[in-house]
Order: structure tokens, then C-alpha cells, then sequence
């Protein structure tokens, strides 16, 4: 009866398909491919929000955790929702005010110097594609259990699918597709994986006899990790491009807000069912050798072996929309810092000038959006299957992004003071202290890439960039007038049209 399972998947696939149509006739303009229009309500925003968010980390790896650490495996995702919450709530109806499409134009905005924000797009950049690129790899190892497939092949064919609905629609396909995932995502964890495996074990008591109390405390898998969960995901969420080009999408700065925090509080929902059901399932199946074959294991021997056929297609394909939302939605990210913000910036290394103008010719401009959509799908896809550890190659542009970036893109919204040199040098000395850090300690490491995975690099960047940004800031002359009061006025929602427009050094 395992070809049901597979039928529900492949049924799951073709629909993926499907919405990229859907998406094409609701796309006129770039604001439209890019951002949704600006159009979406509570409902929708809350899902794609939700979607995007939770990937593969959070469902398949969450249930892992749960497997190994018991509930405090809850914390890692957990750490994601408290960062949903805190841009939500602090940040995001300012951001949706704004009116632009990425990171870096914020920080042209703020700062009034584009010299300040063309390190940001670069790290952007690598890190949206790198993102797209794991999650490439993670789904496609269901693909690999499910239909007996070679790593390449299922990389190829899940990558392909990705790629061609959200080429085709941009974000309201993604957007929808996201409300599907959401939907499925929310129905097999909640609704039928967590009770099923629950009875599986016995319930609650029956974990409570069976498991270590050190499974049922908040602090098992160690304050370390705990405290390296916020660092990394919580103030990572709160400047990724990925995420930002979400909140472009709200409505209005309610929808923003409260949309954003209602995602926040289901991911912590979501992170503590994972870590139960995680939990659960050592009981039910203690012999998974998560040693060898890794604690990512956990999620598919559940769907296979504890959970009815129909159900277990269920949930197989709610991991693969995990994976997917976050593919697509790093996917469109990285298509959109390339060709608005490192394209005119590379060009202007042979003296050329390219200026990306998204309402001189709204049909040629779509049609640009989607050729970079196509081709960094097709560089993700080939990056998925050709390294043999993007996890490595994304932690390098997670710490940088953190460590090089957060200081000047948080500074420049909370701190009035700061100005365009010292978010430029803080920006420049983090990124360096982080990668000097990374590099020697992999060089000393007995285990390869024990340096790349260490906590140390991240909070050495973030230390050196918060104290050249505030030195440097107090040290040379204030943001100039001019370019602070077009930043108010676009924080006040007085921006009429899309993108930047700034005067700028």
C-alpha cells in the first residue's frame, strides 16, 4: 500500500505546479511578481509568513531534536517564532511602510550612501542562495525514501518543480502555494502525526515511564545551544531577505504586525509539537540508529512505520511543503537582491550604469524577474547537488549576515545617531572578525568544519561591528538632514511609489 503514499505526494507536486498558472494571471507588474502587489490580508500573511519560516530545520529536524533531547529540542524552533515576534511587532509596519524590495535599499534610504549597503546585497546574496540550495537538498532526501531515486535525481526533479511555479508566477504563486503548504503543514503535525504517535506510546504517562526525566525539562540540551538558537535564528530572522520580502507583502502595517505575530506564536505551537512528537516516537520506535544514519531520520521512519497508510502520504508530503515554502521563498529572495541591488553594483566595476527601473515597462520588467528567478533556480539546483556540504556553505553566510550585517540594519532603525561610515566599517569589521574567527578555528579543528559550525565566530563579528559602528558613528558628522527627512517620511508612510528614491553619496 505504499504507492498511496507516493500518489499523495506526486498529487502534492503536480498542485505546486498548478499555482505557478494561477500566479501568471495575477502578475502585471513587478510589485505584483516581487511582493504580491502589497495586497495581502491577515489571513494569507499569516500563512506565508508561518510557511516560509518553517522549513525543514523546523519540522523534520525539530522532530529529531525532540527524538535525542525531549522537549528543550523545542528551543530551536521556538527561537524562530520569538523572531517572527520581535520583527513583527517591532519592526514590520515600518518595513511595510517603507515601500521597497529589499534590504540593502533600506539601508540606502537610512543612510543616504550607497557605498554603506553594497556589502549587504553581496552576503544577502549568498546566504538566499545557499538557503534555497539546502532546502533543495533536504527535500529531496523524502524523494530519495519514497520513490528509491538517486540523490541527483531527486534534487533535479524537486528542484525543477520549485523553479518553474515560482518563475512562472513569482510571489502570488509562492504565496498560495504557501497557504496549501501552511494548511498541510498544520493538519499532518497538529491533527494526525502528534496523536497517532502519542498513542503509539501511551500518552503522556506512558512517556513519563518510559523516558529519562531529563527529557521532560526545559535545559537538556544545554544552555549553550540554547543561548546559539537566539543568536543565530532570532536575530538572523530579523534581516533576512527572505523574511523582509514577506512583510513587503502585508497589506497594511496592522496586517504586518499582527499577521507576523500570530506566525510567531504558531511557530512556537509548532515547535513544541515537534519536540513531543519527537518524543513519542523514541518510545514507539527506540531502535532508529539516529548515530549513523542522523536524527533527520526520525520524521520519515514515523510517516513509514507508525502512521496508517493515507496518513503517513499525509505528513510525508507536509515535510516536503516545509522544505518547499522555504526553497521558494529564498529562491525569489535571492532573484530579487541580484538584479536590483548587486547587478547595478558589478557593473559599475567596468564603468557601466544599470538602473533597475520597475515602472518604465511593467511587462519587461516581470519578464526580467522571472529569467533571474530561472537562472538562480538553476544554480541552486546545481549547487544542491554538487557540494557535498551547503549546510557548511550556508552557516558561512548565516554568521556573516549576523554578524557582518545585523548591527548597521538594526542600528539604522533604532539609532538615530548612527550614520553611513560607521554602518559601512561596522559592516566591513564584522564580516572580517567573523570570517578570522571561522577560519582559524577550522585550521585547529581535529573534525572538518568543526570551525565553520563553532558559536565563537558570530559573537566575536557582532561584538567588533557594535563597537566600530558606535565609535565611528560618534567620531564623523550625523546622517545629513536631508537624507533623515526622506527617511521619515517614508517611515511615516508618505513614500508614493515603489522602491528608493534618495538622495545619496
Amino acid at each position: 500500500m505504499e504507492w498511496i503514499n507516493i500518489a499523495i505526494v506526486v498529487i502534492y507536486l503536480v498542485a505546486m505546479l498548478a499555482f505557478g498558472f494561477w500566479g501568471k494571471s495575477r502578475t502585471k507588474n513587478s510589485s505584483d511578481y516581487l511582493v504580491a502587489g502589497r495586497r495581502l490580508g491577515p489571513f494569507l500573511y499569516t500563512g506565508t509568513m508561518a510557511a516560509v519560516v518553517l522549513g525543514g530545520a523546523s519540522t523534520v529536524g525539530g522532530v529529531g531534536l525532540g527524538y535525542k533531547w525531549g522537549l528543550s529540542g523545542a528551543w530551536l524552533v521556538i527561537a524562530i517564532g520569538v523572531g517572527v515576534l520581535l520583527l513583527s511587532l517591532a519592526f514590520a509596519p515600518a518595513l511595510q511602510r517603507l515601500k521597497i524590495f529589499t534590504v540593502s535599499q533600506m539601508l540606502t534610504l537610512r543612510y543616504g550612501s550607497r557605498n554603506a549597503t553594497h556589502m549587504s546585497a553581496i552576503v544577502m546574496l549568498a546566504y538566499t542562495l545557499m538557503l534555497c540550495a539546502t532546502s533543495t537538498s533536504a527535500y529531496a532526501t523524502i524523494f530519495v525514501v519514497l520513490f528509491g531515486w538517486d540523490r541527483w535525481l531527486a534534487i533535479l526533479v524537486g528542484g525543477i518543480i520549485v523553479v518553474i511555479y515560482s518563475t512562472i508566477g513569482g510571489m502570488w504563486s509562492i504565496t498560495l502555494a504557501d497557504q496549501v503548504q501552511f494548511v498541510i503543514k498544520t493538519v499532518g503535525v497538529f491533527f494526525l502525526m502528534l496523536p497517532f504517535v502519542l498513542n503509539a506510546a501511551g500518552g503522556w504517562s506512558g512517556m513519563q515511564a518510559r523516558l529519562e526525566k531529563d527529557f521532560f525539562t526545559w535545559d537538556f540540551i544545554g544552555l549553550p545551544s540554547i543561548i546559539t538558537y537566539f543568536v543565530v535564528y532570532t536575530l538572523g530572522l530579523l534581516i533576512g531577505q527572505d523574511i523582509w520580502q514577506r512583510v513587503f507583502t502585508a497589506k497594511t502595517p496592522e496586517v504586518a504586525r499582527w499577521g507576523g505575530a500570530t506566525a510567531g506564536i504558531y511557530c512556537v505551537l509548532y515547535g513544541i509539537a515537534g519536540a513531543v512528537i519527537g518524543m513519542a516516537a523514541r518510545v514507539a520506535l527506540p531502535n532508529i540508529d539516529v548515530k549513523n544514519l542522523g536524527k533527520d531520520v526520525v520524521y520519515a521512519e514515523v510517516a513509514m512505520n507508525v502512521l496508517p497508510v493515507v496518513i503517513g502520504g499525509i505528513v510525508l508530503a507536509a515535510a516536503v511543503a516545509a522544505m518547499m515554502s522555504t526553497a521558494s521563498g529564498a529562491l525569489i529572495a535571492a532573484a530579487t537582491v541580484a538584479r536590483t541591488d548587486v547587478t547595478p553594483f558589478v557593473a559599475s566595476w567596468f564603468g557601466k550604469k544599470v538602473e533597475v527601473n520597475t515602472n518604465e515597462n511593467p511587462e519587461h520588467d516581470v519578464a526580467a524577474n522571472r529569467w533571474w528567478v530561472l537562472g538562480l533556480g538553476l544554480v541552486a539546483i546545481v549547487l544542491a547537488i554538487s557540494v557535498s556540504d551547503v549546510v557548511a556553505a550556508l552557516t558561512i553566510a548565516y554568521d556573516i549576515l549576523v554578524g557582518g550585517l545585523l548591527v548597521a540594519i538594526l542600528g539604522g532603525l533604532l539609532w538615530k545617531r548612527g550614520n553611513g561610515l560607521g554602518a559601512a566599517l561596522s559592516m566591513v569589521v564584522g564580516t572580517v572578525v567573523t570570517l578570522a574567527t571561522m577560519t582559524i578555528l577550522e585550521i585547529k579543528a581535529e573534525v572538518q568544519f568543526d570551525g565553520i559550525y563553532a558559536n565563537e565566530p558570530i559573537y566575536y563579528g557582532l561584538i567588533a561591528s557594535a563597537l566600530v559602528y558606535i565609535v565611528a558613528s560618534l567620531a564623523t558628522k550625523p546622517t545629513p538632514p536631508a537624507v533623515r527627512e526622506v527617511w521619515e517620511d517614508r517611515l511615516a508612510g508618505k513614500a508614493a511609489e515603489e522602491g528608493v528614491s534618495q538622495p545619496v553619496r
